[in-house]
């Protein structure tokens, strides 16, 4: 091409784009949130492993030289002695081993908390406390401890008063609340009561004691580098003695594996609210080209090619990808500054420091991501654009339709074998019972979501009808011409609506999948476990008359657990042993072990022995009754196992090592546990676990997940309303003469914003409700898939209230932005003059 022509072209290009910038603010606005969207999620994603790093940091205190075990596997202890060798090695001043222990925390009624408490030591030091201290004082001497906030309010206790604790001899103390730990920002004591003890005095309280870290003082002038070498050099291989630079460092490492899950998992949130952004580019394109279809065609009389049409467009595309980037990477900065000075001056972060604002790489690419993804939406509505042909331009309106390109039997038959493949894949993940049936539900929805998407102009139009039907009596005339309008333009409405379908789909889903789950958990778990109460003892080994006390409790079925560690086919292997009559029958292997015969084994060992035949389908049951448990046996098995009458087996002594508990017939659950509570009054270091305990930590596991989701796709819902504004606003243009017509035969401005109001309810809402059927449709599957045939997910769903306000909630913010959608167009057809509408072609 020749270079005037070319320079020709690119000037054209740029005055048509200036001229239609109007028409596509609303397009650039969508790109925009996705872009801004995009940026928000990786500082999010960064500022949480700022703080899990820091905290990291924070746990590792200020010492010159840490010594640690070679390795750091959790519960790892230190070689005893070590502590003693440290302080011998020159230019060393003083030590202070980190011990770690268990004890329980008592409540008034005498009962412990449900979490065992995490004692640690409090060095003698002041320099070596890696705790931090919230208020009070630090506990100096016997009969002092410090104790998290939480639990202390838990217990009712203040700071002066007493706390009853349990000693590492099975009695109780009360001791005296020093101060209280502030835990918010460790990473060792965040997740658990936490008790701060002197080290002289730990192992009065804590059972399980070792020593998990050293924390070295060193004298005037020493340089740790020398000073670590050294200890090194004392301690041996066993351990791994670092300054405080590379301890810190060392305890930060496992945050970058946490930053890519977390990244990954806020940028398929990015991905769908992008793919949103995507088709309503790609929409407002097509009505756009289509408005200017005898232009185009006036192009191709007057000499430009089919591929100087696609450059036009395409380069158009461009610069409203970098106008609209720009924008969504200057607001997305500016949200993170926000966020960045409200989370400092609201949030109570301690010495932890964070910063929403991502690196300049994200900019970069958050930008060229924006860029790209227009520049591929307008691919499909430049190629349907340069197939107008030149005779279009002796047509009477301006308007037209662009032809589609590609062949429609190859699409159609794409259509159907994701639909079918999707539908077989949904069908196998829900009712198959394999190990990747989430996957595989996950898939088929993906796969039938698509093929839905490609027949959305045939799906989309009716349901609008049916809307309709309950507008013409409330609305009358006006509900009818909304209907009528987006019923007649089928193409327009069905790509307008998908943008919303695709993220309250999404949204639905996620809400469904997560409220069958929570709902159906409670049932889960007391389906799947022998027992809905345990007791786990401090020292391992129930106390006979804590069992003589359940066992007087009428309203309780009691079946205490014994086990042993033998020596299997040269393994060391812990075998556990219970009567199956008192586990629940519906629970996982229970069957198989009332069927166990003398000499048969339960459990994942293939080979348990010459003496021992394995029986499978019942693998988990073994660590359900006691978990570390490798083998279920019958009694007499057991029995002849733990006396060692089976050469080779070398048994340790049998023990009780835990008691399940299940209510009696007749008997609730919280009967039970008072009935629990009540015989173990006199054993404080017993605690009980407890399924329905388990079940509502999950339960608010799930509750925020779905508060985070809802959150999240809240983008996709904007972008959508965007689209949904963009098509009103360039129909308006295209119906000026319509409107005019109406208001010429009585019709006034505040009827004509109320027909839009409606066209855009209606569109937002007809791909909020095809969304919300298919939406709990894949979350019921998903659901199911994750659950088994034990719950029927639709039960749960039809008695979960929270869910379907959720859902309704969900329909009901799509009318809201359908409405806010209609805004700024209702507003140009109420200023329209009737006489300049009609003069319009």
């Amino acid at each position: 091409m020749p270079p005037t022509r070319s320079a020709s072209l690119l000037s054209f290009t740029l005055k048509d784009f200036r001229s239609q910038l109007r028409r596509l603010v609303l397009t650039g606005a969508a790109v925009a949130v996705g872009v801004a969207f995009l940026v928000l999620s990786v500082g999010g994603a960064g500022a949480l492993v700022q703080s899990y790093e820091q905290s990291a940091a924070i746990d590792v205190g200020d010492a010159p030289v840490q010594v640690a075990p070679r390795g750091g596997a959790p519960g790892a202890a230190l070689p005893a002695g070590a502590a003693a060798k440290a302080a011998k090695v020159p230019r060393v001043a003083a030590v202070a081993a980190r011990l770690v222990g268990h004890a329980n925390v008592l409540t008034p009624a005498g009962r412990p908390l449900d979490d065992r408490a995490l004692v640690t030591s409090v060095a003698a030091e002041p320099a070596l406390r890696w705790q931090r201290l919230a208020t009070g004082a630090w506990p100096e001497r016997a009969g002092e401890i410090a104790l998290d906030e939480d639990s202390a309010a838990r217990v009712g206790a203040r700071v002066g008063g007493t706390v009853t604790v349990t000693t590492a001899t099975g009695g109780t103390a009360r001791v005296r609340l020093t101060g209280l730990l502030d835990t918010a920002s460790s990473q060792t004591l965040g997740s658990q009561p936490a008790l701060g003890i002197p080290e002289a005095a730990t192992a009065t309280y804590a059972t399980g004691l070792r020593a998990t870290h050293l924390d070295l003082a060193l004298r005037p002038g020493a340089d740790a580098s020398d000073v670590a070498a050294d200890v090194r050099r004392a301690l041996g291989d066993d351990v791994a003695a670092r300054t405080h630079t590379r301890a810190v460092e060392e305890a930060m490492r496992s945050g970058k594996t946490m930053y890519a899950v977390v990244l990954t998992a806020a940028l398929s949130f990015v991905l769908i609210a992008m793919a949103v952004a995507r088709m309503v580019v790609t929409n407002t394109f097509s009505v756009v080209l289509a408005q200017r279809a005898r232009q185009l065609a006036l192009l191709r009389c007057v000499g430009a090619d089919r591929e100087q049409i696609r450059r036009i467009i395409r380069r158009q595309g461009l610069l409203l990808g970098v106008l609209a980037s720009g924008t969504g990477l200057a607001a997305g900065a500016g949200a993170c500054a926000l966020g960045t000075a409200l989370l400092a001056g609201l949030a109570d972060l301690g010495p932890v420091e964070i910063s929403l604002m991502p690196g300049r790489w994200t900019f970069l690419l958050g930008g060229l991501f924006g860029v790209l993804l227009t520049l591929w939406a307008v691919r499909r509505p430049a190629r349907a654009a340069s197939a107008v042909p030149p005779v279009a331009a002796l047509a009477a309106g301006s308007a037209a339709t662009l032809p589609e390109p590609g062949r429609r039997a190859v699409r159609e038959a794409v259509s159907v074998v994701m639909l079918v493949a999707g539908a077989g894949l949904l069908a196998i993940g829900a009712f198959g019972g394999s190990a990747i049936s989430l996957l595989a539900v996950t898939l088929g929805a993906i796969l039938t979501f698509f093929a839905v998407l490609r027949y959305a102009r045939h799906l989309l139009p009716p349901i609008v009808g049916l809307i309709g039907l309950a507008l013409r009596r409330p609305f009358g005339t006006v509900g009818r011409l909304s209907v009528q309008q987006l019923r007649a333009n089928g193409a327009r409405t069905a790509a307008a609506a998908s943008a919303m379908l695709v993220g309250v789909t999404v949204a639905v889903s996620a809400v469904t999948a997560i409220g069958i789950t929570k709902g159906g958990l409670e049932e889960l778990l007391a389906d799947r476990m022998p027992s809905v109460f345990a007791l786990d003892p401090d020292d391992e080994t129930v106390p006979a008359g804590a069992l003589a006390a359940l066992r007087a409790e009428r309203n309780l079925t009691v079946t205490p657990v014994r086990t042993a560690t033998v020596t299997l086919d040269g393994h060391r292997t812990l075998v556990a042993t219970a009567d199956p009559a008192g586990l629940n029958p519906r629970a996982d292997g229970v069957p198989q072990a009332r069927a166990l015969r003398d000499g048969e084994a339960l459990g994942p060992l293939r080979n348990p022995g010459p003496d021992l035949t394995a029986v499978r389908g019942a693998e988990m049951l073994p660590m359900q009754l006691y978990p570390d448990a490798g083998l279920y046996v019958t009694g007499a098995t057991f029995d002849r196992l733990a006396s060692g009458s089976d050469e080779g087996t070398e048994p340790t002594a049998a023990r009780l090592a835990t008691v399940l508990v299940n209510p009696a017939d007749g008997t609730g659950r919280d009967e039970a546990r008072a009935a629990v509570d009540r015989a173990l009054a006199a054993y404080p270091g017993i605690r009980v676990a407890d399924t329905g305990s388990d079940a509502k930590l999950v339960r608010t596991m799930l509750d925020r997940l779905m508060m985070v989701v809802t959150v999240l796709l809240g983008f996709s819902t904007a972008i959508a309303a965007l689209g949904v504004a963009a098509t009103l606003t360039l129909t308006v243009e295209e119906r000026t003469r319509e409107f005019g017509m109406l208001r010429a035969i009585g019709l006034v401005g505040g009827q004509l914003r109320r027909m839009l109001t409606l066209e855009s309810v209606l569109l937002a809402l007809s791909g909020a409700l095809a969304g919300t059927l298919l939406g709990v449709v894949y979350g019921t599957l998903a659901a199911r898939s994750v659950l088994g045939g034990r719950i029927a997910p639709l039960d749960v769903l039809a008695s979960s209230g929270g869910t379907a306000l959720t859902i309704l909630a969900l329909l009901a913010a799509t009318v809201v932005t359908g409405i806010a959608a209609s805004v700024l167009p209702a507003r140009r057809v109420r200023r329209m003059v009737i006489v300049d509408a009609l003069r319009e072609a």
